[in-house]
């Protein structure tokens, strides 16, 4: 059985940092890409970084780009994200999610998902 499972967001004042984990089991991890994705209240779901899994590359796209890095893990099967500088418009639940097609933000080449952690920057 596949399980997707986020963790490590919390509450967080403007310009600090936050590292989230996606905790992946029930396939091959290195065979598959992780992407990350959020969502604020009333905006739709966003992509905002993904690696791939044959050789560590990596995207983000201008709103995250330079503040967020993303790794991986394959001995723990983690993906981690790493966010610093973080500002009131990064408040939103955070999403892990697994594609077979490596590094990409497109919603539906994502088969497995995780429930979200909520992130809250604020002072």
């Amino acid at each position: 059985q596949v399980q997707v499972v986020e963790s490590g967001g919390g509450l967080v004042q403007p310009g600090g940092s936050l590292r989230l984990s996606c905790a992946a089991s029930g396939f091959t991890f290195d065979d598959y890409g992780i992407g990350w994705f959020r969502q604020a209240p009333g905006k739709e779901r966003e992509g905002i970084s993904c690696i791939s899994s044959t050789d560590g590359s990596t995207y983000y796209p201008d709103s995250v780009k330079g503040r967020f890095t993303t790794s991986r893990d394959s001995a723990k099967n983690t993906v981690y994200l790493q966010m610093d500088s973080l500002k009131s418009e990064d408040t939103a639940v955070y999403y892990c999610a697994v594609t077979s097609v490596q590094c990409t933000l497109v919603r539906g080449f994502f088969n497995w998902w995780g429930r979200g952690t909520q992130v809250t920057v604020s002072s």
